[in-house]
C-alpha cells in the first residue's frame, strides 16, 4: 500500500474538509480516502500548497489503496464533456442535440452512478423559478442530492436548485449559532433552511413553489430539524406581518430582483440583523447596486447597514458576476 501524503479530519467534518481541498485543485484523486479510528486521511497532491492555504490542516503520510480507474464519459467519447451531477441525475447543457444524444449514452455507459440525464432546454423562468428540461436518458427526474452532511429530495423539473453554490452556502451557514431566528425568503427546497437549523437556529422557510415547499418539509423531516423549521408558501411579501422586527438573519438568493424585497427585508429585521443578499452585475462594478440599494432601504426604516463581506461568488455569464453582500442591520 502506497505511502501518500494526507490531510487528517475527524470523520464528522471530513466532507466539508475533502471539499475545501477539491476546490483548490488539491485532492489526489489516484488514492483512496481511508476512514480508521473516527478520522479521515484525504490523499492531497501538494502538501506545501495545503500548509499555506489551509494552515490549519494536520498533514500526514499515509498509507492508502490506489483508486480503482473508473471508466468516465470522457474516456468514451474521447473529449471531456461539460456536464452538471445532482444526485443519480446528469444535467447538461450542450446545444447540439446529437453532440448531448452521444454524451448522455457515455455517461450512462462510463461507471458513474447515475440514472437519468436531461439537457436544459430553456432558462430558468416564472415565479416559481424553474427551466424546462428534455429527457434524454432515463426516467425520474427526482432525486437524492447529499452536500456538506446534509440530504436533499427534489425534482429537477418541479423546482429550482443549483449544486454550483455549495461551497457558498456552507460559507454562509457556517456563521449560524443556535438560538438565532432565521428566514430564508426564497427558500426552494430548504440549501439554507436546514444546515441553519442544524446549527441550532430557529429557521423559516417561504417560498412561492408549493413543490418546492413540499420538499422543504420532507427534507426537514429527512435531516432531523422538523421541530426548528416553519415552511410557508406563499409572496414573503405578505407573510412579513407575522414575522415583523422578528429575524437575527435574512437570505435573499434571487440575484435577479432581489433588490425589489429590500424594504420586505427591512420589515422582516430585527433590532439587529445580517442580510445575506445576492446579486448579479456586470464584472466592472459587481457590489455597487447591491449596497447602494440596501443602505436605501436600511435609511427609510431607520437602520445603519454595515457591509460586512463582499463575495465573488461565480461566474454567471459573460462579464457578469453573481456576487453575495452580507450586512449587518443595526436600529438607529
Amino acid at each position: 500500500m502506497p505511502v501518500v501524503p494526507c490531510v487528517r479530519a475527524a470523520r464528522e467534518r471530513g466532507e466539508e474538509v475533502r471539499a475545501a481541498i477539491a476546490e483548490r485543485d488539491l485532492l489526489d484523486h489516484g488514492h483512496e480516502i481511508t476512514v480508521e479510528d473516527g478520522w479521515l486521511y484525504i490523499p492531497i497532491t501538494d502538501p506545501e500548497a495545503v500548509a499555506e492555504n489551509c494552515e490549519s490542516y494536520d498533514v500526514v503520510e499515509r498509507g492508502v489503496a490506489t483508486r480503482r480507474t473508473q471508466r468516465t464519459p470522457a474516456d468514451i467519447l474521447g473529449f471531456s464533456p461539460t456536464y452538471e451531477r445532482l444526485g443519480d441525475v446528469v444535467l447538461l447543457t450542450e446545444e447540439d442535440p446529437e453532440r448531448a444524444a452521444a454524451i448522455a449514452e457515455a455517461v450512462l455507459a462510463s461507471d458513474l452512478p447515475v440514472g437519468t440525464v436531461l439537457r436544459r432546454a430553456s432558462k430558468v423562468a416564472g415565479e416559481h423559478r424553474t427551466r424546462e428540461w428534455e429527457l434524454l436518458a432515463g426516467e425520474s427526474t427526482e432525486t437524492t442530492y447529499r452536500e456538506y452532511g446534509c440530504e436533499y429530495r427534489l425534482d429537477v423539473r418541479e423546482v429550482y436548485f443549483s449544486p454550483r453554490l455549495a461551497t457558498d452556502r456552507h460559507l454562509v451557514a457556517e456563521r449560524v449559532s443556535a438560538g438565532e431566528r432565521a428566514i430564508d425568503m426564497f427558500a426552494g427546497v430548504g440549501p439554507f433552511v436546514v444546515p441553519f437549523a442544524k446549527r441550532g437556529a430557529q429557521v423559516v422557510g417561504v417560498d412561492l413553489n408549493p413543490a418546492a415547499i413540499a420538499y422543504l418539509e420532507a427534507n426537514a423531516r429527512r435531516n432531523g430539524v422538523a421541530d426548528r423549521v416553519r415552511a410557508i408558501e406563499g409572496d414573503v411579501r405578505e407573510v412579513a406581518p407575522e414575522f415583523e422586527n422578528w429575524a437575527d438573519r435574512l437570505v435573499m438568493n434571487l440575484p435577479h430582483s432581489a433588490a425589489e424585497f429590500l424594504d420586505t427585508a427591512v420589515e422582516l429585521a430585527g433590532e439587529e440583523c445580517v442580510i445575506h443578499y445576492y446579486d448579479i452585475q456586470h464584472e466592472s462594478a459587481p457590489f455597487e447596486p447591491g449596497e447602494a440599494a440596501i443602505t436605501a432601504a436600511a435609511g427609510r426604516a431607520g437602520y445603519e447597514a454595515t457591509i460586512e463581506e463582499r463575495r465573488r461568488v461565480r461566474s454567471y455569464a459573460p462579464h457578469e458576476l453573481n456576487v453575495r453582500l452580507d450586512a449587518r442591520l443595526r436600529r438607529e
